[in-house]
């Protein structure tokens, strides 16, 4: 790629590229930006449009230098945390390509201003970027997943406890940033160096660990880490019986907080302010429980049902349920339990009625002990909105979680989730946005607004938020489907064929690849798969949409009649759904949306 002989100023939204002066503004303020992911952005500026291959932004971005391709990977993802999730897309195994048109201010035969077919709604265009929506001024901090130093590598389960407990506590410090779980856990057992890590991260300083568990006896080592200078901020070693592993915690976590405050605001370190950090520490910790047998239990709940798989959750399940039995009183492992049994209920891997009776059970328990514990409120705004259909009520069980834990991303993915289910799509799309600037890792943020852009018929957003999450998670669990619906929504069937059949649910992997065939003009084989589909009734949603969409009313109507005496969990989505939309002017449409109690909202 050869070097421009003219340099302008590019503009796309409310950002402004400054070559000559080596600059990003954003609104008009400077925007933090790394010398090489500067190269980069300026590469794809000047083909905007147009796909770049990774060879050619290799060469401009490390010239005449040898290096991996996954630091090209990192410097675009360190944009698209500036610039949105959807402004470069991935070109699969080729490279990339700047979705938006920048226009040149002082270029002859500069590119023109964005179409109005091509500029989305003013609700949706990129003013909340993920720079506006955190705080780069405040104290930022990564919790690493420690080291399992122990003997038995079964114990793998506590070191990853302790650290998750530490950043959730750190979490709820006022005044301080922390990069949330999903994001900071996907570093687990790579090589990859401090500094990457960081910037991937967004953060300046990083908490790593190592724990040794023998016996009734820990040894916890930890350091806090400026990845600027490279410099300890502040280390420590613990060695302790097990009964004192809460007062370790909370040693840690008021060390954690005196030494950034001290190192990054300057405030000093006197006895006054160690008492209230002190007692800022303990009511991050409002929920916990005191039996040290339940809180093993319990990190080993967390840690199994964090791996989603079916198996995996009714284990991590049962260990919740033995350490509320053992420590009643246990706030936050009744709330975990309600957070795995309400993925249990939603993905149908228990009845409908008994799953989520067992998560409001469970989400009303852990409410009694601790009113504001905010994953109590996610957990009972799922059974609102999922089971109950309880509109109103899920929508405030949703916002007073948001507003006990406005930091915590899965607190406000679970609230965009809540919002683009009740058509506040605007809403949903900023919070996701939100999400991702907190967890610029995690899979299901990006799926999310991928999910959201598509219902709100912005497909060129909804497919590059897509390709952002299978960076992250090539295997694509549930977003090859929703991808397959962009491209048959754009018309693009074969892609659609070709994205759905990589799908690793099965049953949406038969419904895509019904729509699929039905598109390309293959009736045979997409009624095949949609009869294939039907031999698992707890897909009863999934088959109405698949009927829906083959224009055959009748049996959507049935199917949609069989979800609704199930109580099917999809269904609360059913005014959102872009393949339902042929029975809209159906005379039995807004029958059923009554039933919901719909009707009374707009059902156009």
């Amino acid at each position: 790629m050869t070097e421009p002989t003219h340099n302008p100023s590019y503009r796309f939204g409310i950002f402004e590229l400054q070559p000559n002066e080596r600059r990003l503004l954003a609104s008009g303020e400077p925007a933090a930006i790394g010398p090489r992911a500067f190269d980069l952005l300026l590469a794809l500026v000047e083909r905007a449009g147009q796909l770049v291959t990774k060879e050619e932004l290799l060469d401009r971005v490390w010239p005449r230098v040898v290096v991996e391709e996954n630091n090209l990977q990192v410097h675009v993802s360190a944009l698209r945390k500036i610039l949105g999730p959807e402004a470069i897309a991935t070109i699969p195994g080729r490279g990339y390509r700047l979705t938006v048109t920048p226009m040149g201010s002082d270029a002859a035969g500069s590119s023109p201003p964005l179409s109005p077919r091509n500029n989305p709604p003013p609700a949706f265009t990129p003013l909340r970027t993920p720079l506006a929506l955190v705080d780069e001024t405040v104290p930022s901090i990564a919790v690493l997943p420690f080291l399992n130093m122990s003997d038995d590598a079964a114990n793998e389960y506590f070191a990853d406890g302790i650290a998750e407990e530490l950043l959730n506590v750190l979490s709820k410090i006022r005044g301080l940033r922390v990069a949330s779980r999903t994001s900071a856990f996907s570093f687990k057992g790579s090589k990859v160096d401090i500094a990457t890590v960081a910037q991937k991260l967004n953060v300046v300083t990083i908490l790593e660990g190592s724990v040794r568990k023998a016996g009734k006896r820990v040894r916890i080592t930890v350091q806090l880490v400026q990845v600027a200078t490279d410099s300890h901020l502040w280390s420590g070693t613990y060695d302790r019986e097990l009964e004192d592993i809460f007062a370790v915690q909370d040693d840690i976590a008021q060390s954690v907080v005196n030494e950034l405050r001290s190192a990054l605001l300057g405030e000093k370190q006197a006895s006054s302010v160690s008492a209230a950090v002190k007692a800022e520490v303990q009511v991050a910790t409002k929920g916990r429980g005191d039996n040290v047998e339940a809180h093993r239990l319990y990190l080993q709940g967390r840690f199994l049902v964090a791996h989603r798989t079916q198996t995996s959750m009714a284990a991590g399940i049962d260990y919740c349920r033995q350490a509320v039995r053992l420590d009643p009183g246990y706030a936050l492992a009744w709330a975990a339990l309600a957070y795995a049994q309400a993925i249990e209920a939603a993905a149908g891997w228990t009845s409908y009625a008994d799953g989520f009776r067992q998560v409001r059970e469970s989400a009303q328990r852990a409410l009694a002990l601790e009113p504001n514990l905010a994953d109590g409120h996610v957990a009972l705004a799922q059974v609102r909105l999922l089971y109950d259909w309880d509109w109103a009520g899920a929508d405030a069980s949703s916002r007073r979680a948001l507003e006990l834990a406005p930091g915590n991303a899965d607190v406000v993915l679970a609230a965009a989730n809540v919002a683009g289910i009740l058509g506040q799509l605007d809403e949903s799309i900023a919070l996701c946005r939100r999400a991702t600037a907190l967890d610029p890792l995690n899979v299901l943020g990006h799926r999310y607004l991928g999910r959201f852009f598509l219902w709100a018929g912005l497909m060129e957003q909804a497919e590059a938020a897509l390709k952002v999450a299978l960076d992250l998670d090539p295997l694509g669990g549930f977003t090859y489907s929703v991808l397959g619906e962009v491209y048959l929504a754009q018309g693009r069937f074969p892609e659609a064929l070709a994205a759905t059949a990589k799908e690793s649910d099965e049953g949406l992997r038969l419904l895509g690849m019904s729509l699929a065939y039905h598109a390309i003009g293959q009736a045979a084989q997409s009624v095949a798969a949609l009869k294939q589909l039907t031999n698992f009734p707890v897909h009863s949603y999934l088959i109405a949409r698949g009927y829906a969409y083959l224009g055959d009313a009748d049996l959507a109507f049935e199917w949609l009649e069989r979800a609704y005496a199930q109580r099917n969990a999809g269904l609360a989505a059913i005014k959102n759904e872009p393949l339902l939309r042929n029975l809209h002017g159906d005379a039995r449409w807004q029958p059923f949306l009554k039933k919901m109690g719909l009707a009374t909202r707009d059902s156009s």
